[in-house]
Order: C-alpha cells, then sequence, then structure tokens
C-alpha cells in the first residue's frame, strides 16, 4: 500500500489504518464516517477535510486495546483512541469527532501528538483527553458538551503540551490540567462552563504521583463560566466536589504563571467549593500541596461574584502584579488594584 491513501465515505477507515501501518498519511474525504478509530501504529497522519466536513461519529463498537478511561464506566467507546507501543508521532487533524460514550479523542502513553482543528462535540465523559503522555499539541480545536474536561491532560509530568487558540464550552472544565507539568495554555476562549482553566495537584488512589509545575496561562478569555458541577453521583464533573463560577484556579501548583487574561462575568450557578474567578490555594487536603511560587501578572479580572481574587491565606512565596480587580479575598493583595472610575 502507498504512504498516502485517500477513504471516501462509506469505506473503512479501520482497514485502512492497519493496513497501511506506521509512516502512512490516512486522508479523509468530506462525509460521515461512522465508528471509532484505533491509531496503534507510529507516525500516522489522520487528514480530514475540515472540521465542517469531516465527521467521525458512533457506529459499531470496533474492539480496541485502550487502557480503562479515567472516571468512565466500564466499556464506554472512545471516538478516536491513539495507543500502542511506542507510538509517537502521530498527526490528527481537520475533522469533528462526535457523540461517543468515552472520549472524542484520547491520547494514552504515545508522544509527538498533534491535535489541529479539531471538534469534539457532545463526547460523554471527555472531549480530548491526553493522559501519560508527553510532546503534546492541541492548536485551533473546539470541545463541547462533555462530563469532565473539554480539554483534559492528566498525570504527564513531562507533558511539553501547547494548547493554543482553542476554545471549550459547556463542560465541567474547560482545560484541565490534572497532575501534569510543563504546559502552556495560550490565546484561548473558554466560557460557559463550570470552571475555564483549572490546574489541580491532587493524589488519587490508585494513580500515579501527583504534581502541576511550570505551566503557563496566557492570553486568554475566561468568561462567563457559570455552570454547575460535581457535589452529584450523576451528571456534570459527578466524581468531584461542587465547583461552579471559576475562570482560573491553581490549586496546589508550583511555579505556573497566569498572564495578560481576560477574566470576567463569572456568577456562580450553584455551590462551589472556589468562591472566587481566580483562586490560588491549596489541595494538602486531597493529598496535593500548598501553591509555591506561581505568578499572576497582567491579568484583567473584572464583573465577576463574589470576588474576583482570592489567594489562600498564609500561603508565602506568591507572586502578584498589575493585575486589574475590583474585589479580592483577602480584602487587601498587594499587585491587584481596582479599575479607575470613569
Amino acid at each position: 500500500m502507498t504512504d498516502e491513501v485517500t477513504v471516501a465515505a462509506g469505506e473503512s477507515v479501520q482497514q485502512v489504518l492497519d493496513a497501511a501501518g506506521p509512516g502512512a498519511t490516512i486522508r479523509l474525504a468530506e462525509g460521515h464516517y461512522p465508528g471509532n478509530l484505533w491509531i496503534r501504529h507510529g507516525g500516522v497522519t489522520l487528514l480530514g477535510a475540515g472540521a465542517d466536513a469531516t465527521v467521525i461519529t458512533p457506529g459499531e463498537a470496533r474492539p480496541v486495546q485502550l487502557p480503562p478511561l479515567h472516571d468512565a464506566p466500564p466499556n464506554v467507546v472512545s471516538g478516536i483512541g491513539i495507543h500502542g507501543d511506542g507510538v509517537r508521532d502521530v498527526r490528527v487533524e481537520g475533522l469533528t469527532v462526535r457523540g461517543f460514550t468515552g472520549a472524542g479523542i484520547y491520547v494514552h502513553s504515545a508522544s509527538d501528538v498533534h491535535i489541529e482543528d479539531v471538534h469534539a462535540v457532545g463526547n460523554a465523559v471527555w472531549g480530548i483527553y491526553l493522559r501519560e503522555s508527553g510532546g503534546l499539541q492541541v492548536l485551533r480545536c473546539k470541545a463541547s458538551g462533555s462530563q469532565y474536561a473539554g480539554i483534559g491532560i492528566s498525570f504527564c509530568p513531562a507533558a511539553q503540551a501547547h494548547i493554543d487558540q482553542c476554545e471549550t464550552y459547556a463542560n465541567a472544565f474547560g482545560v484541565f490540567v490534572d497532575n501534569s507539568s510543563f504546559v502552556k495554555v495560550l490565546r484561548s476562549a473558554s466560557h460557559g462552563n463550570a470552571a475555564g482553566v483549572l490546574l489541580l495537584n491532587q493524589t488519587y488512589a490508585g494513580e500515579l504521583p501527583g504534581g502541576v509545575s511550570d505551566c503557563l496561562v496566557a492570553d486568554n478569555d475566561i468568561y462567563a463560566n457559570t455552570l454547575a458541577s460535581g457535589g452529584n453521583p450523576e451528571g456534570l464533573g459527578a466524581a468531584g466536589p461542587p465547583i461552579s463560577g471559576v475562570g482560573l484556579s491553581m490549586i496546589g501548583t508550583t511555579r505556573v504563571t497566569a498572564v495578560g487574561n481576560r477574566i470576567r462575568g463569572h456568577h456562580p450557578g450553584g455551590p462551589s467549593v472556589m468562591g472566587a474567578a481566580v483562586v490560588v490555594g491549596s489541595s494538602k487536603e486531597w493529598g496535593g500541596a500548598d501553591p509555591f511560587d506561581n505568578y499572576l501578572l497582567w491579568n484583567e479580572v473584572l464583573d465577576n461574584a463574589p470576588v474576583d481574587i482570592a489567594v489562600a491565606d498564609g500561603i508565602p512565596s506568591q507572586h502578584l502584579a498589575n493585575n486589574t480587580a475590583a474585589s479580592t479575598a483577602p480584602e487587601k493583595i498587594d499587585g491587584c488594584t481596582a479599575p479607575e472610575a470613569p
């Protein structure tokens, strides 16, 4: 088989993927492609005709060898799984993956994975979920309507991840950096979630060690994340505590810098363990750590309730400068200034 193959709607993409093997480029023509896919070879490129043109939807479930999906019931099906012995240098671009019971795209134990111009819509558990992997790029993607994160990066201690120009909405968490380090979230929009961007260092029973460090959250529009999640055995964010009205949360993080973000319009739509649009707090009670050496610089945090910025009392080594915020907890925080009256 040649190194580049074009597949038409109605043909089996999985058969082509399996036959092509490592290093192949598979082009999907415009149309609908029912059934889940498994990329298990390195060097594979899967190219659609554009997110509005090539759509992957559920069909007869094909057998795959993927690790169980985190926080998911057994036997869920993810749209595109990327996993295999030594899988690296995989590219998925220009398509929509919609309506699967697991994740839209599920990457596990892979490296150098590039996901671009992908829409993950209405996938039950996760939108784009990357776990125990590194060298990750998620560019110009949209992710909406998932029980947990639109874009989630979990247990990637050296993620070297770059999330850029993405949009996440109608999820429990827009972007979730879960026990992962070296992640950049840039020039993206997160709105209509329970929490816009959540970075969390927490230890889970039976899971890998936690930690979130050396991340950058810059030049994002984070607004109106007012959904309610958690605190309920079923539904949005079921496995976590109640969260609502949170724009940016840095919990137990180390050397995380948030700079130049616009964070507005957060009003809790239900109970929340985090009482501000921007929260810097400890995760020690969840097996994590106190936040250390984090930076909040030049952020515009306005029109939020109950307060704009909250930093945990008695936690040293947090660095704030040139932030615009009308209300804070504690009431006065160096580096936060209310806007001038018109």
